[in-house]
């Protein structure tokens, strides 16, 4: 059964696309983060790749962009800006000349370790259903890069 003009129209209400639930609330994330980080001087991303180097540190860039879902060429100059910072270390890797090993430094970690996300969790109002929203999204986006991932030659 086909659906009438005025069902299709109800269903490309912007409010009825997850997409741009998700990406709206990216939105609201960046605005309610930016206060934050610019009393420490920093971007976003930035911030993202100390978090991600805090939990796992010595990481090559290839590695980091990996789990940053950035790629090299866009994650270099932010981490160039972080070493100038003092918050982070790069140094070839001996085993592998070309490899390039990131770390933080001492005041790298003490930043990170302020836990400048704690009251971003409040803010989301989410309560107990924070972590249960989290794996949710992170399901949902795994599920998408799964789906757009060429299909590889048997």
């Amino acid at each position: 059964m086909a659906r009438s003009p005025k069902a299709a129209r109800e269903g490309r209400k912007l409010s009825n696309f997850l997409c741009f639930a998700v990406y709206s609330a990216n939105l609201a994330f960046g605005r309610a983060y930016k206060p934050l980080l610019d009393k420490v001087g920093l971007t976003y991303t930035q911030y993202i790749a100390m978090v991600a180097l805090s939990a796992e540190d010595e990481l090559t860039v290839g590695a980091l962009g990996e789990k940053l879902f950035l790629e090299s060429n866009t994650l270099t100059p932010i981490l160039k800006k972080l070493e100038q910072t003092g918050y982070i270390r790069r140094q070839r890797d001996p085993a592998d000349e070309r490899q390039v090993r990131v770390s933080l430094t001492p005041a790298g970690r003490e930043l990170i370790e302020q836990g400048l996300s704690e009251s971003l969790i409040e803010a989301t109002g989410l309560g107990d259903e924070f972590p249960v929203v989290q794996k949710t999204v992170s399901r949902l986006r795994d599920n998408l890069l799964r789906h757009t991932k060429p299909a590889e030659k048997a």
